[in-house]
């Protein structure tokens, strides 16, 4: 597996004071150098933590691979058809969240999914699609051009260590195995720490693991460097 790192929270904490510290082209350099192998960042609508001339920096600076998250916001998908990083993911969003909270509903919209990618798709960017661990979901997702799914991995991570983890696990792999038999990659993500990630394992050919939070939370003890490489080390 891969690790993907989501930098947000770097920016979330730069722009709590506002002007450019810490520096998110700097995380980003740190996350490479130490085991991150793309960097995420979510380019949301209220522009609450990564900003436009973030994303336009990192594509020029960054080593590896930039994976922009986006909602299906017409203002959004310009952006990304302008700067083509390699791969796109559609999430959910919600101004009132502090973070996603669910999967994309593929399956409510699938017209709507797939005209909104197609153009992304034909620009030469890699599309995912950040989904719950359902069945129709998944089998719904395959049916709009979309590469990747993204499986949300909220509930496996909130239910870990109670009597819900193996059930909710389950719904991850199972998901997943589908996902594969129908000729789609899969990416994992969203609320995986240091403590529950090592389950991911189980699941085959799982292909990227993008983690964030847990990730920043750890580098203000430890430091950036030290926190993505024992992620990095746990996810091998």
């Amino acid at each position: 597996m891969l690790l993907g790192v989501n930098i947000d929270h770097v920016a979330t904490l730069r722009n709590a004071r506002g002007g450019s510290e810490p520096d998110v082209i700097k995380a980003a350099e740190i996350c490479e150098k130490n085991g991150g192998t793309s960097i995420t960042t979510h380019l949301r609508e209220d522009r609450r933590h990564i900003k436009d001339q973030d994303v336009r920096t990192l594509i020029k600076t960054i080593k590896t691979k930039l994976n922009l998250e986006m909602a299906m916001a017409d203002d959004i998908q310009k952006i990304a058809l302008e700067i083509k990083p390699h791969s796109i993911c559609l999430v959910p969003e919600k101004r009132q969240e502090i973070t996603t909270e669910g999967g994309l509903d593929v399956a409510g919209q699938i017209e709507k999914v797939r005209e909104f990618i197609s153009p992304i798709i034909n620009a030469g960017t890699i599309v995912s699609l950040f989904i719950d661990p359902d069945e129709n979901q998944v089998k719904a997702a395959a049916k709009t051009g979309a590469q990747f799914i993204e499986l949300h991995t909220g509930t496996y991570s909130e239910a870990y260590g109670t009597q819900r983890e193996e059930e909710e696990f389950q719904k991850l792999k199972n998901s997943a195995l589908l996902a594969q038999s129908l000729g789609l990659k899969v990416n994992a993500g969203h609320g995986l720490n240091y403590e529950n990630v090592h389950r991911m394992h189980e699941i085959p050919n799982l292909y990227e693991l993008n983690i964030g939070h847990s990730i920043i939370s750890r580098a203000v003890f430890t430091g950036l460097a030290q926190a993505v490489e024992e992620m990095a080390d746990l996810i091998k």
